[in-house]
């Protein structure tokens, strides 16, 4: 499929600016404007942020409220649970207060509800359960804002309760003795996309500063709060970037013996945000999505060296299993679509009988990525459908769900991700007009878009250049790795790799050769050739090959030069 290369506005006198004030290349200043960070406090926190670039807690909403709640609770020893949420945020939430209340003398329990059985968020029975074991306190982490029924529950029967969350508010906000958010309709707070782990920092640095604690006994708990962060994809800006940079360089020598554990038997060696991303996260998630959600607690709450290897050993098996049905389902979705259209088709709505429902959110991000289209896979268990949907940039697929709510008996989330749930005899109905509405939105027009921060050449295919991008880690949401484009590049060798899966080439500018990688991108061996000039867009990075440092460009894409 065509890509779009677009390439960010030139703003060569901002760049020179900026390059001759902080001593950096005009490269690294090129990315810095890219991304709209182009005032000197700005720059300099991005570059270089530390432990006195957190805001004021007590600017979020409720702070002050929940803070001497929970004194009080401390105070008086009270029976106090906190109810969490079964991916990395909800984990590492529940991780960060819990472990900070046990140092305040408070043991507080925890209730981390069941994904197969129970789902997202406060439940009734969950409610109920948490009634009958006579807590005085519920603090919600990662979860809460729209559980207005739940908290209503809470309120007659009588326990009082604290949301923290970093999702959108409804219309109307649960009553809940104190609701912290940023995203509140009413926030004044300076930055609003904290994840839910970060919301829970900003409530342990409130009761430390209330408490008249040293700093550090809520920037120890950076290590867990940048695993969270860095795993639920917010924008790694501002005071999420504060936590992410400093937070990493806290894991790299973390006390936490769990997360030591994991990055030690996930085998990665360099500690950065894909450590994060690909070693740390899906393990963690893979509990959640297998029905095993407590596990990933024990890990990160555990001080027993051997207790963390056996369950990092269980993680892993648990990683397995999901990798399997993953593959499982994907093979059977791309079975079926074999036998449809595909090219016509402007959507891909899919079901199965045996599906598992924890992993099909992840096939679902698979086959829109491959196919470029939006994508919603169901599972059925007798007449009961459950489904997750993924789409693509330009399209609205919460505002799709809208259009054909009449055949859904349930539907939630937002422009890029949800979830459904319909019996069996509307599934071709909905089928019918999901694709309609995809038709109305002109799907096909809509192509991939690859954002380029610049035109590199020879004199870039260097480690100083890569070992200065790498200054811009943490990488994640709105601080993407950057992509160059190198243009009239001549074909010097080229062939698949991996059963036809990767393309390897050798590219050279006059005299020089220049090293390339194509991940996925294997089939374009057939329509390249040797000697053929090319245009190629990607990332530069460093190929460790044996006892050598190559550096080598990561190609997204391939076009014929002009």
């Amino acid at each position: 499929m065509s890509k779009k290369w677009e390439y960010y506005e030139p703003n060569d006198e901002k760049v020179k600016e900026i390059s001759n004030k902080f001593n950096i290349s005009n490269l690294l200043a090129k990315i810095l404007v890219n991304r709209k960070i182009v005032y000197d406090e700005q720059i300099r926190v991005f570059l270089n942020p530390t432990r006195n670039d957190f805001y004021d807690p007590f600017l979020m909403p409720d702070m002050e409220i929940a803070v001497n709640r929970i004194i009080k609770a401390i105070e008086n020893n009270e029976k106090v649970v906190i109810y969490g949420d079964y991916d990395v945020d909800g984990i590492t939430s529940t991780t960060v207060l819990k472990k900070f209340l046990a140092e305040r003398g408070l043991s507080a329990d925890y209730y981390i509800p069941n994904r197969l059985e129970e789902g997202y968020g406060l439940n009734k029975e969950a409610i109920e359960t948490i009634i009958n074991k006579k807590y005085t306190l519920m603090i919600t982490v990662d979860c809460g804002i729209s559980g207005t029924e739940e908290i209503e529950l809470c309120n007659k029967l009588g326990i009082d309760t604290i949301i923290t969350d970093h999702h959108e508010q409804l219309e109307e906000l649960p009553k809940a003795l104190a609701v912290i958010d940023a995203k509140r309709k009413d926030n004044t707070y300076p930055f609003r996309e904290l994840a839910g782990c970060g919301v829970v920092l900003k409530l342990i640095q409130a009761i430390s500063i209330r408490l008249g604690l040293d700093d550090k006994e809520y920037l120890k708990y950076l290590d867990i709060v940048c695993v969270g962060t860095i795993s639920d994809i917010v924008p790694l800006v501002d005071e999420n970037r504060v936590i992410a940079k400093l937070g990493l360089m806290l894991i790299a020598q973390t006390k936490n013996i769990g997360l030591r554990t994991l990055i030690i038997e996930s085998g990665y060696k360099k500690v950065d945000s894909n450590t994060i991303s690909f070693g740390v996260a899906p393990r963690i998630n893979a509990c959640g999505r297998m029905g095993c959600q407590n596990e990933a607690l024990k890990l990160f709450l555990t001080n027993n060296i051997e207790e963390a290897r056996a369950i990092t050993k269980k993680l892993n098996k648990y990683n397995i299993q999901r990798q399997t049905k993953e593959k499982e389902i994907f093979e059977q979705a791309i079975s079926k679509l074999e036998k449809e259209d595909i090219e016509r088709l402007n959507s891909i709505v899919l079901c199965g009988d045996d599906w598992h429902h924890g992993v099909i959110g992840i096939v679902a991000s698979k086959i829109a990525e491959k196919f470029f289209k939006p994508t919603i896979l169901i599972c059925f268990d007798k007449d009961e459908g459950k489904g997750s949907g993924r789409s693509i940039p330009g399209f609205d697929l919460h505002g799709a769900l809208v259009s054909s709510s009449e055949y859904l008996e349930k539907y939630g989330g937002h422009e890029m991700a949800v979830g459904v749930s319909l019996k069996k005899d509307m599934y071709d109905n909905f089928k019918k007009k999901f694709e309609e509405v995809a038709i109305s939105q002109n799907v096909k027009d809509i192509l991939p878009v690859i954002k380029i921060d610049g035109i590199i050449t020879s004199k870039d295919i260097t480690k100083e250049t890569i070992k200065e991008i790498q200054t811009l880690e943490p990488f994640g949401e709105k601080n993407k790795i950057p992509i160059f484009v190198y243009k009239n590049l001549k074909i010097d060798s080229i062939r698949a790799l991996s059963e036809g899966k990767h393309l390897k080439l050798v590219l050279k500018d006059d005299n020089i050769l220049i090293n390339a990688i194509g991940f996925n991108l294997g089939h374009l061996s057939e329509e390249y050739r040797i000697g053929d000039k090319i245009d190629v867009a990607g990332m530069l990075e460093i190929n460790n090959f044996g006892n050598q440092e190559i550096v080598q460009i990561n190609i997204r894409d391939i076009m014929k030069s002009i």
